[in-house]
């Protein structure tokens, strides 16, 4: 509810700067962000996912290899980068830090986790059967298996994921990013590419079981420090990023409370996402285990 207030009051801020000359935010020419960088691998993920998921449903039938509701997973997930990425919320997110986060939020923990779940490897059905099979192949690679498998490793994807975001708060790193667009366009590949790493290692790990426990323990952890960052961006006596908070008058707020809110969203909704991803898959760890130790009474009992 926070988040949609916020979002609603920068909408009207926009719409009476829209009345005093300003530029409209729903001005797609001007407003939304056409960067070949952004529009071509939307297009490209988006074209391959739909191109393989239609022929291998048609191979195997509907459901069947990806899930219908994996599904709507991937499509939700795409959807969400497009929201960040492409719509006005990237041109907002340069001159409001509230905005910004919003975006980096949005990239790493709603839109990576939707896009794991989603079944990603239906990208590879678009591609002909001998190129399907040599791409699968690099993959089944020494080097290739020991690197994937050290980075989803659920310790080290964590520790990449939460340096990635320590590292890039730091006020040089953060205000150079808003002055280079090559460094802004990193800063968001190494968020939503740890991200990705982070929710793999936490979601699809081999383990089974016995990988909810830390799975359980690295999203606590995570909602603990990313917590701690936005509690230190809320109650800092004043902006840290000058750059990024310095127009923020134009839409009704002092650098100040632009920095407070980012903050508050950091600490509060984005905190909540990890926390609660802990707690269901806390959930499936302890409804697995009875069903598990009921299976395992049952046997004993019959023999």
């Amino acid at each position: 509810m926070r988040t949609i207030l916020v979002l609603l009051g920068l909408i009207l801020a926009g719409e009476a700067q829209a009345h005093a000359g300003h530029v409209h935010w729903l001005e797609m020419e001007k407003t939304w962000t056409w960067d070949p960088w952004v529009t071509l691998p939307l297009a490209l993920s988006g074209g391959l996912y739909l191109a393989g998921l239609v022929r291998l449903w048609q191979r195997a039938g509907i459901g069947r290899g990806v899930k219908l509701w994996q599904a709507a997973c991937f499509v939700a997930g795409w959807g969400l980068l497009v929201f960040a990425l492409v719509a006005p919320l990237h041109w907002l997110g340069e001159r409001l830090f509230v905005a910004h986060m919003i975006e980096h939020e949005i990239l790493m923990a709603l839109a990576a986790p939707l896009l794991v779940v989603g079944g990603p490897v239906a990208m590879l059905w678009a591609f002909p059967a001998p190129m399907r099979h040599r791409l699968g192949g690099i993959g089944q690679r020494p080097l290739v298996a020991r690197s994937w498998r050290w980075l989803t490793n659920p310790l080290v994807a964590t520790l990449l994921h939460g340096a990635a975001l320590w590292i890039w708060h730091a006020p040089p790193l953060y205000e150079a990013a808003l002055a280079d667009p090559w460094i802004h366009w990193l800063q968001h590949l190494s968020f939503f590419f740890t991200a990705l790493l982070f929710w793999r290692a936490l979601l699809q790990a081999r383990e089974g079981e016995r990988a909810y426990g830390p799975a359980v323990f690295y999203l606590f952890i995570t909602s603990l420090h990313t917590g701690f960052l936005g509690i230190l961006l809320a109650f800092f006596r004043q902006p840290i990023y000058p750059t990024q908070t310095s127009a923020a008058p134009e839409w009704g707020l002092t650098p100040l409370e632009d920095q407070q809110l980012a903050g508050l969203f950091m600490w509060i909704p984005a905190g909540l996402v990890y926390a609660g991803m802990a707690l269901v898959l806390a959930g499936l760890w302890i409804a697995r285990s009875g069903s598990v130790r009921s299976r395992g009474g049952h046997v004993y009992e019959t023999r």
